[in-house]
């Protein structure tokens, strides 16, 4: 603060407790109206939120996406702080279910139920932001039981959700692609499935179809399915090797990509739905350092949290993590600032 801003304070006559009062509610109020004026920048699915937390399986831990849609917030709105966390967690589900000896009988799949009540109470989210559905069909072919299961999940989800006061915004699942793997896939009509069912998309088609159906009862669902699908097959009509996902199941960079532009949609973000980094100078500059905090931070996060998966990295104490991720948000927002965004359509 300006030693202006205090002309009194030099003098020899102290300030009385009602001046200083005075100044103090005069200086918050002046804060409200910053702040205030800085959100309404904003598109208005971002206005009012600070704290965004990130539900979902092995993709959403792997990080990519939540990392390309941090780099184009620093570099849209470097003035703002948004913290973006990620709590997905390998192998989980919404629905409860676990398919008979998943990890090779080591394991059965975690289940959200279990610490969904602990994400909320600590990380006390602005929004969540939660992509389910790729192992709640457990690789089997449709089933109402199993599907049945997973709506009574999803709505589960909301309403834990809508009772902490967060918005929620609801991810259809990925793109189950069976060609990279054709030869261990196997077949509809078997009892039991220790490799994936060949046609495995389509019981996430009948997934997606249903959670944007619940638009209709106020649900936010952003649909990350339906343009995956059609990147896929539209890019493979050219070049039948085309893939997304050398397993079938685990996005590469692009696909990655999808599914960040798809949040940046939902969030109104114009001209990021491709998320093209490489065309916006600031989100390239700050993304390795955005990275290093968001990787550092998930295991800390999910340590702190805690939950049932065996396997999963240790985190750094959580109150150390949150420091050096203050430390590194300065050097982020120094770099957003001084190469201000040039976005392209």
């Amino acid at each position: 603060m300006n030693a202006s801003f205090w002309p009194r304070a030099q003098q020899a006559t102290p300030i009385s407790g009602c001046a200083v009062a005075t100044i103090l509610s005069t200086w918050v109020a002046l804060m409200l109206c910053c702040n205030a004026r800085a959100d309404n920048i904003l598109p208005p699915p971002l206005r009012g939120i600070h704290k965004i937390v990130f539900l979902g399986d092995s993709i959403t831990y792997s990080g990519q996406y939540i990392e390309y849609v941090d780099a184009v917030l620093a570099a849209r709105f470097p003035n703002q702080h948004f913290e973006l966390i990620n709590l997905g967690l390998p192998s989980e589900t919404v629905s409860g279910l676990s398919e008979p000896g998943h990890a090779g009988g080591a394991f059965p799949r975690p289940d959200l139920h279990e610490r969904l009540d602990r994400v909320l109470a600590k990380t006390k989210p602005d929004m969540v932001v939660a992509c389910y559905g790729m192992n709640d069909g457990i690789y089997f072919p449709f089933s109402e039981e199993r599907f049945a299961k997973y709506r009574k999940g999803m709505t589960w989800l909301a309403g834990k959700v809508k009772a902490a006061e967060a918005k929620l915004l609801i991810l259809t699942p990925p793109v189950f692609d069976a060609e990279p793997i054709r030869a261990d896939t196997l077949p509809a009509g078997l009892d039991v499935y220790p490799k994936p069912y060949a046609g495995y998309d389509d019981v996430l088609d009948r997934y997606s179809e249903w959670l944007l159906d619940q638009r209709s009862k106020g649900w936010r669902v952003e649909d990350v399915h339906g343009p995956m699908r059609r990147h896929l097959d539209s890019k493979r009509r050219a070049q039948p090797a085309y893939r997304l996902a050398d397993d079938g199941v685990h996005p590469n960079d692009t696909g990655h990509r999808l599914i960040a532009g798809a949040v940046l949609k939902a969030w109104r973000i114009a001209g990021a739905n491709s998320v093209r980094i490489e065309k916006e100078e600031a989100a390239a500059r700050t993304l390795p350092l955005i990275q290093a905090r968001q990787r550092m931070l998930k295991d800390a996060w999910l340590t702190d949290v805690g939950h049932t998966r065996p396997g999963m990295a240790k985190g750094l104490p959580l109150a150390d993590a949150l420091q050096k991720a203050a430390e590194m948000d300065s050097q982020i927002r120094e770099l957003a600032r001084s190469q201000p965004s040039r976005h392209k359509p």
